[in-house]
């Protein structure tokens, strides 16, 4: 049996900001744990969100995935009625985080497929 996904809670969400269909998806199914990229367990995702609001006061992250061997984090970057997926290279100075942007999820979701063709533990 699948288990659930962990996600923050309504009330940790940006305003106007609810998880994407196609994310929920995935999720639901476990095809988003794609080594070296995996979804973290609730403690974790608590720890990761507290984490980028302080290093990165300015930016409003919604945290969904890490990548193992690195310490890259994927987000959802709120925009109006839409989002994009932004990797944050967490720890680095504030201004040289961000290490890349996708339009959506499924847009990531390739590239993180990518990673799992190349990636060898």
């Amino acid at each position: 049996m699948k288990t659930s996904p962990a996600l923050l809670s309504f009330a940790e969400l940006p305003r106007r900001f609810s998880y994407p269909a196609q994310f929920l998806r995935a999720a639901k199914l476990g095809v988003v744990n794609l080594e070296p990229w995996y979804l973290p367990d609730a403690e974790l995702l608590q720890a990761t969100l507290d984490g980028l609001r302080e290093r990165y006061r300015s930016r409003v992250l919604v945290p969904f995935a890490r990548r193992q061997d690195n310490d890259d984090i994927a987000c959802f970057v709120p925009k109006g009625h839409s989002y994009e997926v932004a990797i944050i290279h967490d720890f680095a100075s504030p201004g040289w985080e961000q290490r890349a942007t996708f339009p959506d999820f499924w847009a990531w979701f390739r590239c993180a497929v990518e990673d799992f063709i190349e990636f060898e533990p």
